[in-house]
């Protein structure tokens, strides 16, 4: 089929970037080292822009390496990048409930990152303790976007909905004892916000959120001449962090 590679194993989307702006992003769990790195080669030698693995284990991830050079990996994130996009003119803010979410938060920061965002990430701000959220809310009014991470009742979405005009990503996440039901709580309270326009992505997917402001912020930066969205000096990896 044309536009695509065929491994086999795999069928490789090589126009995506094309349609999209970003190359086939590869789900790492259920596949053997030898897979994912035959995968990374083919959108490597394919495609121009970042090539990134997701949840990927620091075992697997360093003989996907010794395959494939040059990829990073970030062990908070378990993600492997090969890369990394140059920046664009937009930051977005991960704000996470509690340090329990911050597996989830490292995956939206250190996407976002890879796809060229500068990112802020501010923790531990979960409304059982509001002021801590209110001394944090100017900085994270000044991001383009706000993706929020929380679990238990969710109810941190709604509160940051509330007080900023950016885009909000709503991420549930697993976080809670037993009525939490690992994160369904959460998702449910997150779509039921009466902070009218969240966006709610899947539990745990930091990954769906990242992409999420993502689209975002190329939808603004290819239509707004002059914009900051365009290509500037040098990749976006660092993650600065608040909290």
């Amino acid at each position: 089929m044309s536009g695509s590679l065929d491994l086999g194993y795999a069928r490789v989307d090589l126009d995506r970037e094309a349609r999209q702006g970003l190359p086939e992003i590869v789900y790492g769990p259920g596949k053997q080292v030898a897979e994912i790195a035959g995968i990374v080669t083919g959108l490597l030698a394919g495609n121009t822009g970042p090539v990134l693995v997701t949840r990927v284990e620091p075992d697997v991830a360093a003989a996907v390496i010794e395959r494939v050079p040059a990829g990073v990996y970030d062990r908070d994130a378990r993600l492997l990048v090969w890369r990394p996009a140059p920046r664009l003119g937009h930051t977005v803010a991960v704000v996470t409930a509690g340090t329990a979410d911050g597996p989830v938060a490292a995956e939206a920061a250190a996407v976002a990152s890879a796809l060229g965002l500068r990112t802020a990430l501010i923790r531990d701000v979960g409304v059982a303790g509001l002021h801590r959220l209110l001394a944090a809310a100017e900085e994270i009014r000044s991001a383009d976007s706000v993706i929020v991470v929380a679990g238990m009742e969710g109810a941190l979405a709604s509160v940051v909905g509330g007080l900023v005009e950016t885009p909000v990503i709503a991420v549930p996440t697993s976080t809670g004892y037993g009525a939490a039901l690992d994160g369904v709580t959460a998702l449910l309270a997150m779509l039921t916000s009466c902070a009218a326009g969240l966006t709610v992505v899947n539990i745990d997917s930091g990954f769906g959120a990242a992409l999420a402001a993502y689209r975002l912020t190329r939808t603004v930066a290819r239509r707004t001449p002059g914009s900051a969205g365009g290509a500037a000096a040098g990749p976006a990896t660092e993650t600065e962090v608040r909290g």
